[in-house]
């Protein structure tokens, strides 16, 4: 058997990634790292909470690897696994097991998607133990100082079968995000896609009309990154009208009579 090879995952940010801050999140997380608690964002999808950990990586000067959980992923995917490579096995660490060992933050988004025998492997990294168990090659990897446990999920998304155990939640200190205040909406639509205030003011009450529908027909209104999206198509020349549908109306539902009613919103502002 070979060494263990390292799997060249981390992102190291060289510049700011634009974040505003909704409330003391910042300063909460900043303070969780400092006394080597790990994170817990819960939040709609598409408020902020992924490019909140950049700019969080990038405060700390910390690597972020990112793992996007979803129904197979498994414990091996996470701390790693033996790999057949030129006839010779090989251990390839996962990008948990990657993230202890350089003392980077790992960042597990949708934890929630992710098997419920995966997430216990992260039990003993979010307690006062901070070790990772990796059984197959007999080792017990000790977190670094440096290194930083967040995972995040959606409640609106909540049920039987898609929720955190209390085992694991309760590990956790818990920062809640939501869609920004509709002044700061329009500040991040206008940095984001360089449109007029006037334009990104009318994308931030469109959005609260759909969002006003979540539960009579929406699962989730439209969220920040959708009108991101939308306002750099409009950005690039396409129909106010258009951008809404293909970005916003599109991305929301399938049902045609919830397709009309959102198009008719978007319609009655541009």
């Amino acid at each position: 058997m070979k060494a263990r090879i390292l799997k060249p995952e981390a992102h190291v940010f060289e510049h700011e990634p634009y974040y505003e801050p909704v409330s003391d999140e910042i300063e909460v997380f900043e303070a969780a790292y400092k006394n080597h608690l790990p994170i817990l964002l819960k939040g709609p999808t598409g408020c902020g909470k992924t490019r909140f950990m950049e700019h969080m990586a990038w405060r700390l000067d910390r690597p972020l690897i990112t793992v996007s959980c979803h129904d197979d992923l498994t414990a091996s995917d996470l701390v790693g696994r033996f790999l057949v490579k030129d006839s010779e096995t090989v251990w390839v660490d996962g990008p948990l097991a990657t993230a202890v060992r350089i003392g980077g933050i790992c960042y597990l988004d949708e934890v929630v998607e992710a098997r419920k025998d995966t997430t216990v492997v992260i039990h003993p990294l979010a307690d006062d133990r901070r070790v990772l168990p990796m059984e197959k090659v007999g080792e017990l990897l000790e977190a670094p100082a440096e290194f930083c446990l967040a995972m995040s999920f959606n409640p609106g998304y909540q049920s039987v079968l898609k929720d955190l155990k209390q085992s694991t939640r309760q590990r956790f200190v818990a920062l809640e995000f939501d869609y920004p205040e509709a002044t700061l909406e329009q500040k991040i639509i206008v940095n984001e896609a360089a449109i007029e205030e006037e334009l990104a003011s009318r994308l931030v009450k469109f959005a609260h009309m759909t969002r006003n529908l979540k539960g009579s027909g929406l699962d989730e209104g439209a969220s920040t990154r959708l009108l991101v999206h939308a306002a750099k198509l409009i950005a690039s020349g396409v129909a106010p009208v258009i951008a809404c549908r293909t970005c916003v109306a599109q991305a929301l539902t399938d049902d045609a009579d919830m397709l009309a009613a959102v198009n008719e919103l978007s319609a009655s502002l541009f």
